[in-house]
Formats: structure tokens, sequence, C-alpha cells
């Protein structure tokens, strides 16, 4: 859990909750000049100055969402606030503040909870947010973070998931798999070392996949992108859940219906060559994996020519009318393949 065991451990009743708080935010910097008030009152101020305030919330429980087994605690912290700035980016809005609630049990000393809250102010620092809030509480289930996300916007700007129209493109960032890929790989070498705790686990040749699970990043760079294209997507969505359930997300709340083609579903070779070793099919992990945390959003297709040679953007499908319902167009042939919602549903699947 800690990288030193040498050092002396301290539990966190010889803080309290109150200088608990205290100890871990007391260095967060504030940034944003909607910040008006942060710790230390009974509640935050943010001024919108005339903005749309836009909010997420995401919760990751231990032994659901994360295993301590591998994932280090810093790197749990800044992904805790990542994929909160992730659901912001895919509104088309400027994340600018989080909120920050954790519940620990006793078995974690105050110097763990330092590493989770280092990896939280890495986050703060990279995307330029505050942390003006949150909680701290005891539990009896494992380690559970609870942060919510704050963003500003215009309105004429907030891109929602009901917009997209027949004959939309549908355009993803970056590429895909990779997550769920880098998580088979932390299963297989943690399942190897429970067998044998002295054979050394094989990392190498798969960086690419394993930050891509460990420490992902959210795409809050694409909204700046998007507007020197002078483009507005029409619908948006985060690929948090596998890019065939964000798709039928944005089918179900637009109306619409879509055709996407395996072939234009972008991934890095590492992913594909693991999915090979795994015996695994790469465009399956990329469609029901999860965890990209890319963003998911259709266009006009006026729009067509200002984004097809833009290197962080792939064209991947197009939006049919609502009764032709949503399909992937198999590699190499015209079969069609009715897309199904497989991906990550935290009642269904553990770690």
């Amino acid at each position: 859990m800690l990288e030193d065991k040498s050092q002396e451990l301290t539990p966190i009743s010889k803080l309290g909750e109150f200088g608990l708080i205290k100890h871990l935010t007391e260095n967060f910097p504030i940034v944003q000049n909607s910040t008006r008030l942060s710790i230390g009152d009974d509640a935050a101020i943010i001024d919108s100055e005339g903005q749309k305030v836009v909010v997420s919330t995401d919760m990751l429980a231990e032994g659901v969402h994360f295993n301590l087994g591998y994932v280090p605690l810093k790197h749990l912290g800044y992904k805790s606030v990542v994929v909160n700035l992730s659901d912001i980016a895919a509104m088309n809005a400027t994340p600018t503040q989080i909120l920050v609630s954790v519940a620990v049990s006793n078995r974690f000393p105050v110097e763990a909870l330092e590493e989770i809250y280092a990896g939280i102010a890495l986050a703060c620092n990279r995307y330029k947010v505050d942390l003006i809030g949150g909680d701290t509480t005891s539990s009896n289930a494992g380690l559970v973070i609870s942060v919510t996300a704050i963003g500003l916007e215009n309105e004429d700007k907030i891109v929602k998931r009901n917009g997209a129209k027949p004959n939309d493109l549908l355009v993803v960032t970056g590429d895909l798999g990779g997550a769920y890929l880098g998580l088979q790989i932390l299963e297989r070498e943690h399942s190897v070392y429970l067998a044998n705790p002295n054979m050394q686990p094989e990392m190498e040749g798969y960086d690419y996949i394993l930050e891509r699970q460990l420490k992902p990043e959210a795409r809050t760079d694409v909204k700046a992108k998007l507007a020197q294209l002078d483009v507005l997507p029409t619908s948006m969505i985060d690929v948090s859940d596998g890019l065939a359930s964000e798709i039928l997300h944005l089918s179900d709340q637009s109306k619409v219906g879509f055709n996407v083609y395996e072939e234009k579903i972008p991934m890095d070779e590492t992913t594909i060559h693991t999915a090979d070793e795994l015996n695994l099919n790469p465009a399956m992990a990329a469609l029901n994996g999860g965890e990209d945390y890319e963003l998911l959003f259709t266009i006009a297709s006026s729009d067509f020519d200002k984004i097809k040679n833009h290197p962080d953007f792939t064209i991947i499908g197009h939006a049919t009318e609502n009764n032709a319902g949503n399909f992937l167009i198999a590699r190499g042939s015209n079969q069609l393949i009715p897309l199904t919602a497989q991906g990550w549903d935290a009642f269904l699947n553990k770690e």
C-alpha cells in the first residue's frame, strides 16, 4: 500500500476528523477566479459570473472499482479526479472545482491518505482545478472515494447527449481498448503473485496500456481543439463504460440509430498486440472494455471537411433514423451486428 514500510505510521485517530481534513488539504492552492470561498467554512462559494454551472459526481469503491493489490494509492487519487473531470469535458465545459469525500477503515494510516491526496493534488495542478471541500468518515467496507466535479460554460456552448440527428457523423477522440487490456495484464500478474509471491511481475512492453488503466487522462483539451476548428458537437458523452454502451446512450437520448464501422475504431498497436497475446478480440475490448475516458460525439455532416484530417479525431460511423437500430458493420464485410451494452456495470462487475 505504501512504498516505505520502515517509517512509523500515524493512526487516523491521532489527528481526528477535522485535523485530518486540515492536514490533507492545507497545501492546495486556489487557482480559479470563480472560487470565492474554499475549505474551512460550512460551504464553499463559487461565482459563476453569468455562466452555467455543470456538476457531476462519481464514486470509486474498493473491491468494485479498484484492487489495492496492484493499484498504487497515488494513482488512485489521481484517477478519482480524472474520471469526474471527464464528465465535465463531455459537456463541453471547463472544470473548475472539485469536492472529495473519503470513507476509510482504521487499517489505513494517515500516510496512506497522504498518498491519495498527493495524487489528487497532481490532478488539481494538471487540470487547474481547485479542491474546495469534501468529507471524511470511517468505513467498515474498505476504501471509498467520492469526487464531485464542477465546471462552467456559456449555455450555448454546452453539449448534451440528446442533440444528434440522422446523418450526423460519429466521432471519437484518441484510441480505445487500452485501459481494458491494461487491466487484464494487471489481473494476470496479480494472480501469478498470489500463487507465488517470489515471481516477478512481467510488465515490460505494456507501459502504454498500464498507464491507460492506472493513470488515465481527461480530454479537457478537446473543447479548445473543436473551437479552433469551428465545430460544436451536436451530442457528446465520455467513454467510461465501453464504446458500445456509450453509443447506445446517445441513441437513447437523441432518438437516433447508429452504424459503426469496426475497421474505423482507433486502437493503439500495444492494445492490438496484447489482445492477440491474450486471445481476445481487440475490437471487443474497445466496444465493451470501458475506462478509456475518451470523448464520443456527433457532428453535422457539413463539418466533415473541418475534422477529417485532424490527428486527435476519428470518424467511426454515422447516425441513422431512430427505427433503424444500432449496428456494428464487421471488418471486411457488410455484415450488420446488433450493438449490445456489455460494458462496465458496477452492480454486475467486480474487479
